[in-house]
């Protein structure tokens, strides 16, 4: 049975996170991500470029996904989170998710006007392992 913990402990070990946005004709487009900066409840904190074409659909439409995934030799497991993408750009928000080496990608700083902090929120997943495949709500996970 998935737990919390056990999802939690899976997503926290992956190197890649695939996210989803849904563009301008409604279609899904999909993006590999650096993992996580941050895990705090049902919310994954990820940084990114405001001018960026995801964060502009995100402000367009917040509905979103992110997929980890592991493949192992013998076994390949799989967990797609569904929710809503938020787009910060408070200066507490970008200061505690910013980390030293962020520079190469934001000249300015912390204070880079193209930085800015997606936040998802998990509502529901599915998890696939083991040639079986479960959906879940995140708020009903033990």
């Amino acid at each position: 049975m998935l737990t919390r913990e056990k999802l939690f402990d899976f997503i926290q070990k992956q190197n890649v996170t695939m996210l989803a946005s849904i563009d301008e004709d409604g279609f899904p487009n999909v993006k590999a991500m650096f993992a996580p900066r941050k895990i705090e409840g049902d919310s994954f904190y990820f940084t990114t470029n405001l001018s960026s074409l995801r964060t502009q659909q995100f402000l367009e439409n917040p509905k979103s996904c992110i997929y980890f995934y592991k493949k192992g030799r013998f076994k390949y497991e799989g967990v797609m989170l569904a929710g809503l993408m938020e787009v910060l750009q408070d200066d507490e928000t970008r200061h505690e998710i910013w980390r030293p080496g962020d520079e190469m990608f934001y000249r300015q700083g912390e204070t880079d006007p193209d930085y800015c902090v997606l936040k998802f929120t998990a509502i529901r997943g599915r998890r696939y392992c083991d040639l079986k495949s479960e959906s879940f709500t995140v708020e009903g996970l033990a």
